[in-house]
């Protein structure tokens, strides 16, 4: 009887305490998005318990009707793809090119981009911000997306190449007997097996721009030109303290990372049950 007891004490109290932190984690969420349907507009006039002063869309009709919402949802689009679809070309060609090909300073090479990734970027914010006024980048959206492609080369090559180094060689060697050259069998070969790695590169390269507001704050000036971590930020500065509009814009901003989940998701584990042989 004092085992069976002891047994279901044991079960009762782990139970307890992941249900205690899930409220935990989960609370924050459901307290924004409570927030975006709440009437009122700063954070005082909000219940603690979620959707108990009731429920209005109006601050996601304000966000799009007196805000330049739709424009800074624009740019960090325009911002995040591009950073994601470059920083997947470069990033997996360089790590096939140090994966397979044997050249002078290659280890050079890489114990370099290994260096630079060691020193946080906002370390070399000054130089960074030199460089762009001398090629006329500073308040463009291109010049924010080479700010992210060169912090996301180093790092991203290093797991790209770890993973094709796992590829078999011999499939290399059976496309080349039949006549394949290196890009064909890059493209043809490697990509499909190293999807799954290229679907992880494309999702965190595509969520750092999304979400960040150091180099924005930095690079961009113009109204225009901003992207929603600047322009949301705006709604909750000592002037101005609309929390209910900020958080209707941030329960919007998750939508393009759930419907990306649900279409890569599949893919995703298709690739991973499905890869070819590997050394």
């Amino acid at each position: 009887m004092n085992g069976k007891f002891l047994k279901k004490f044991n079960l009762a109290f782990v139970l307890l305490f992941l249900i205690i932190i899930s409220l935990g984690v989960l609370y924050p969420l459901v307290y924004v998005v409570s927030a975006a349907f709440s009437p009122g507009n700063n954070i005082a006039s909000l219940n603690i318990i979620p959707f108990a002063g009731g429920i209005t869309t109006k601050h996601f009709t304000d966000l799009f009707t007196k805000t330049n919402y739709v424009k800074w949802f624009r740019n960090t689009f325009i911002i995040a793809v591009s950073t994601s679809l470059c920083t997947i070309f470069i990033s997996s060609l360089g790590a096939y090119v140090f994966s397979r090909f044997r050249f002078t300073l290659k280890k050079s090479l890489l114990l370099t981009m290994l260096i630079l990734q060691i020193f946080p970027s906002f370390v070399g914010m000054i130089a960074i911000y030199v460089i762009l006024l001398r090629i006329g980048g500073l308040d463009t959206l291109w010049g924010l997306v080479l700010v992210y492609l060169a912090g996301n080369i180093p790092y991203n090559t290093w797991m790209v190449k770890s993973y094709m180094d796992t590829v078999s060689k011999s499939l290399d060697e059976s496309a080349r007997i039949d006549g394949a050259n290196h890009l064909r069998i890059f493209w043809s070969i490697i990509m499909p097996i190293a999807r799954p790695i290229i679907i992880f590169l494309g999702i965190s390269s595509f969520t750092a721009p999304w979400m960040d507001f150091i180099f924005p704050k930095l690079v961009l000036r113009s109204a225009d030109k901003q992207t929603l971590a600047l322009g949301l930020f705006s709604f909750v500065t000592d002037k101005k303290n609309e929390f209910t509009t900020f958080a209707a814009g941030a329960v919007l901003i998750a939508i393009p990372f759930i419907i990306f989940f649900v279409i890569t998701q599949k893919t995703m584990v298709t690739s991973l049950g499905g890869a070819a042989v590997k050394e």
